[in-house]
């Protein structure tokens, strides 16, 4: 239950002794303060009744104004629906506008999801605002090589200057929690339909990244109008506004004649392309785990000749048998289990284990690596298609194509829908289209 009470904050004296009031709202050891704009001596407050006393010369208008305010505040926190924090109830109070910056927000957000050591999503978010700022700032005078040039010059100081570490992660974030420069109001259609294109003619953007940036502004929006932050009439979104539409893109698969030409090519032991095959492959042998989760394999997530883990991406637990074909890589590299830091694969045998952003980093620079080298071993197997780390998890579903339960695929795939798990897997099932194709072609 929270305390709601109007005091005197005699911390807050002005050079006339005169003192602010305040409403204070606390619950579960957190307080917020509402300043009221009224300002009296000590000598006219009586902090017992929460009221000014008869010496005040307005006493009588003034306890009206308080009592007035009191009132609305009870209202709000006890006819909301939804729990309400003391913070939601002060922002309640002074009233949702538009003219909230967007960026101190946004900030805000990232900064709690790096701290709880989500670095994919704050990372990526961080991006998002970069982008905004850019396009905030861009030069429509300037030819578009030019201007492209430019960011993705600031683009590369702002790495270079991270990995010197002249530039923090946080610094990136106080940057913003500073920057003023675009507010909720400003968000408009035009405003979207503006941004798409440019993310699509100046940052070269295919349209799911384009929706993915769509996708936050529209949650950071729908949090500020929750806590009362943002009218819901600047709202930019649904209706006959802005549509969000998620496309869906092909999802291609490796044949088995295709994953055995990877299984049967030759490389020099102990290489990086070497290493990059056997990590693909365990990925693949193990029904499509994440490449990141590959890397970051143990010798502790195994026992009983299984694999136990817990994915990174949903926090949810895997037990899988470890196949024959996956053993069998898994035996080259035990000889340096006690080389590689606790690690299978030695892409994170220098890593602090107890450092997640470390470990975070390490995984995102080896993923980028295989990226490379797959490319090779794609034409060295005169692989057509576009071998990268996550097709290692569609040939899995285009090898299983309708031979395997759903349910069952649903628990290899560590989905938490049964629908998830038949919208993916109808990438890869043909053949009830096919002969429909063929019993009219084919008469």
């Amino acid at each position: 239950m929270a305390s709601i009470k109007i005091v005197l904050r005699k911390n807050m004296m002005r050079k006339d002794n005169t003192i602010p009031l305040a409403i204070r709202i606390s619950e579960n050891y957190k307080t917020n303060y509402k300043w009221l704009g009224q300002y009296v001596l000590e000598k006219d407050w009586d902090k017992n009744t929460g009221r000014v006393k008869r010496t005040h010369p307005n006493a009588k208008k003034l306890n009206n104004f308080l009592l007035k305010k009191l009132t609305e505040t009870n209202d709000i926190y006890f006819d909301s629906k939804e729990n309400i924090t003391p913070k939601q109830v002060k922002q309640k109070l002074k009233g949702a506008g538009g003219s909230k910056s967007f960026f101190v927000f946004a900030a805000d957000r990232v900064k709690r999801k790096y701290e709880r050591e989500v670095f994919s999503v704050a990372k990526s978010e961080l991006s998002i605002l970069y982008n905004l700022e850019e396009f905030l700032n861009l030069n429509i005078s300037l030819e578009k090589d030019l201007a492209v040039k430019g960011i993705f010059e600031r683009r590369k100081q702002r790495v270079s200057k991270g990995r010197k570490g002249e530039h923090s992660f946080m610094d990136s974030v106080t940057y913003f929690k500073k920057n003023k420069s675009l507010k909720f109001q400003d968000i408009t259609e035009s405003f979207l339909d503006k941004y798409k294109d440019f993310c699509s003619v100046y940052l070269n953007q295919k349209s799911r990244t384009i929706t993915n940036q769509l996708i936050f502004i529209r949650t950071l929006f729908n949090k500020a109008i929750k806590d009362g932050i943002v009218d819901a009439k600047f709202y930019p979104f649904g209706g006959e506004k802005e549509k969000i539409r998620i496309g869906n893109s092909h999802k291609i698969g490796l044949t088995v004649s295709e994953v055995e030409q990877i299984e049967l090519l030759r490389l020099e032991p102990y290489t990086s392309i070497w290493h990059t095959k056997n990590v693909w492959l365990t990925a693949f042998y193990f029904a499509g785990i994440r490449i990141s989760d590959a890397v970051k394999l143990r010798w502790s997530d195994f026992k009983d000749s299984r694999l136990l883990y817990t994915m990174d991406k949903n926090e949810k637990p895997v037990s899988l048998k470890i196949p024959d074909k996956a053993s069998e890589i898994l035996n080259f590299y035990k000889k340096e289990r006690h080389h590689n830091n606790g690690y299978v694969f030695p892409f994170l045998k220098e890593v602090n284990v107890s450092n997640e952003e470390e470990i975070f980093k390490k995984t995102r620079n080896a993923t980028k690596l295989f990226n490379k080298y797959l490319k090779r071993i794609a034409t060295m197997c005169e692989i057509e298609k576009n071998l990268s780390n996550h097709i290692a998890r569609h040939s899995f579903g285009n090898i299983a194509g309708d031979s395997i339960h759903p349910l069952m695929l649903q628990k290899l795939y560590r989905h938490s829908d049964l629908k998830t798990t038949i919208n993916y897997q109808a990438n890869f099932i043909h053949r009830d289209a096919d002969d429909a194709l063929d019993s009219v072609i084919n008469f």
